[in-house]
């Protein structure tokens, strides 16, 4: 069989039908032990503290219910508000992210953090990586600690992705050496693929995406806090309704002013937060509509590639059965 045939068997043994859907829900709802939100108590030795003050990422393993994990450590020259400011902007990955090509928040809950349970926020976010021949969507539920340093997310499982699985966490803390204008970052994934994706996209996923994250968030928190004149600053960071990411009061200098319970005359914040709920509904229905829209187009172009593909096994088949022809002829 020849390079022209071998390349339509390859188009042809492709997934006719994409898995995800924004309407559907996932298979299951979970297999990988998601992460906690902390410390991941990684111990550094001096060769591993070496290696981070060179400006390169430490790669070691954790391990969990499931196996082994790998976990990636980096220093940063930013503080911490600018690297959760990168960390948080889901909607700017397709622009700072490798092999992401789509990214959007779909929805964002405010949660009161609790001393029982510091949860902050619940972000979620369609997100969308490219290879050749094959692209990948997937929708993330992020679960975001910042009294904790901490955020963790896994699939939203009230959506079918083109993973199988993914959990993950990121842990952001001020440098010890220099916490006003540095950072340590933290950051570990697991995926679980299913048996259709090529082996090329579960080997970057498994282990380039490890470093690739961490570089990233690296690259642009640095190019951030070079456009801020290397101010540092204490505030912290969060996402809004619309998918914006802004700086708020910390809870710490929040409870030191001394006139924020006196302000009961001010209604802006209300006011803010009624204004944000519509403009989330607004946006929540705009974007199933749009994603309902593609779905549609999705669906057209997949009955189009089913043809053609099996258009393209006909030919091989033809092709085959001539070569043998050709050869008993002969």
């Amino acid at each position: 069989m020849n390079l022209f045939s071998s390349i339509l068997v390859v188009c042809a043994c492709l997934p006719a039908t994409n898995a995800s859907s924004f309407t559907e829900p996932h298979d299951h709802n979970g297999i990988v032990t998601p992460f906690k939100p902390g410390d991941p108590k990684i111990a550094l030795d001096k060769k591993t503290l070496s290696i981070l003050e060179n400006g390169k990422p430490y790669q070691t393993q954790i391990q969990s219910e499931s196996g082994g994990r790998g976990l990636v450590v980096q220093d940063v020259d930013a503080p911490t508000s600018v690297v959760w400011g990168r960390i948080l902007d889901y909607d700017n990955y397709k622009n700072m992210a490798p092999k992401t090509i789509e990214s959007k928040n779909y929805k964002v809950e405010n949660v009161k953090p609790t001393k029982k349970d510091p949860l902050s926020q619940i972000i979620f976010t369609r997100l969308k990586v490219g290879f050749p021949v094959l692209k990948l969507e997937f929708f993330i539920k992020h679960l975001y600690y910042p009294d904790l340093n901490s955020l963790t997310w896994t699939l939203d499982y009230t959506k079918k992705s083109d993973f199988n699985d993914s959990c993950g966490f990121w842990y952001v803390l001020p440098h010890p050496n220099d916490p006003d204008n540095r950072t340590r970052l933290y950051y570990s994934v697991e995926i679980s693929m299913f048996d259709w994706v090529p082996k090329f996209v579960v080997d970057f996923m498994s282990t380039k995406a490890l470093t690739d994250a961490t570089g990233w968030v690296k690259k642009y928190s640095e190019q951030e806090f070079q456009k801020q004149g290397g101010m540092k600053t204490t505030k912290s960071i969060a996402v809004t309704s619309v998918g914006n990411v802004k700086e708020v009061e910390s809870d710490e200098k929040a409870k030191n002013n001394p006139f924020k319970k006196l302000m009961f005359w001010d209604k802006s914040d209300a006011r803010e937060k009624k204004r944000a709920k519509e403009e989330e509904a607004m946006r929540i229905a705009e974007e199933e509509k749009r994603l309902a829209a593609e779905q549609e187009s999705e669906a057209r172009k997949k009955i189009f590639i089913s043809w053609t593909r099996l258009s393209m096994v006909s030919a091989v088949c033809i092709f085959g059965a001539y070569n043998i022809h050709l050869g008993i002829s002969q």
